[in-house]
């Protein structure tokens, strides 16, 4: 008995230390949004009173490189020039669009992919986080306009459907009702923030990417794959145990 136990837990510790997915690589917080993040921290530097121009620049070029990937060079080389000039309106202003392009991004990524479930409920998790920051503003010029947003992007959501685990807890997805939801935040942040357009340039976020910092996200329950070593980690100790204690009473 004693033998099966050992086996058991030598197996777990083996098992755990197996890739669950190829194809699965972690986004980091799927609650938190890189570039809003260091605008919120570009915010406290030009609080400051003289504005800290040199910070924000500093802050704004940690993320610059992605900007320019997933959206050219332009948003990104506006925002430098407004920091150069220590025009903090510009800086602001130039931000707050850029997010709006960011949200655009993610919402176009899960339209294109909409059956991978696990990457666009991170995505749209991640563009929500996006608004999250802008929502201050929209509530204060007006708060049905940041209600209506908020409800579209929960509507989002429950669109997106929920593969369930083992059947259990499936829901079905609709894409036209997440295309209608995406269409009207869009459209209520460009009228909002003024955008003539929420052309983002190219859109690579499969699930299938090697997006993010690279590392594989082994721990996320909700995907069905990472379940199956669970499973057959309980069968194994079910069967240990049963034959422990058959050889007991014989």
């Amino acid at each position: 008995m004693k033998r099966a136990i050992f086996f058991c837990f030598s197996l777990i510790l083996i098992l755990s230390s197996i890739p669950q997915s190829a194809n699965a690589y972690s986004y980091g917080d799927p609650n938190e949004e890189k570039v809003a993040e260091v605008y919120k921290e570009m915010q406290l530097k030009l609080d400051e009173t003289p504005p800290n121009f040199s910070a924000a620049k500093s802050l704004f070029e940690t993320v610059k490189e992605e900007i320019d990937m997933h959206m050219g060079t332009e948003p990104g080389e506006i925002i430098i020039k407004s920091l150069n000039d220590e025009n903090k309106e510009a800086v602001i202003e130039n931000m707050e669009k850029l997010l709006v392009l960011n949200i655009a991004r993610r919402l176009e990524s899960i339209e294109q992919n909409f059956d991978e479930y696990d990457n666009s409920k991170k995505l749209l998790a991640k563009g929500f986080a996006t608004y999250q920051t802008l929502s201050p503003k929209i509530e204060a010029q007006n708060a049905e306009v940041d209600q209506q947003i908020k409800a579209d992007f929960d509507a989002a959501l429950e669109a997106l459907g929920n593969p369930g685990l083992f059947g259990v807890g499936k829901k079905p997805s609709n894409i036209k009702t997440f295309q209608a939801k995406k269409e009207a935040i869009l459209d209520s942040l460009q009228k909002q923030f003024n955008l003539a357009s929420l052309e983002v340039g190219h859109f690579t976020e499969s699930a299938t990417d090697q997006a993010g910092n690279g590392k594989k996200d082994w721990t996320d329950l909700s995907n069905f794959r990472n379940w199956i070593p669970i499973v057959i980690i309980l069968v194994i100790i079910a069967a240990a145990v049963a034959i422990g204690i058959n050889r007991r009473k014989s």
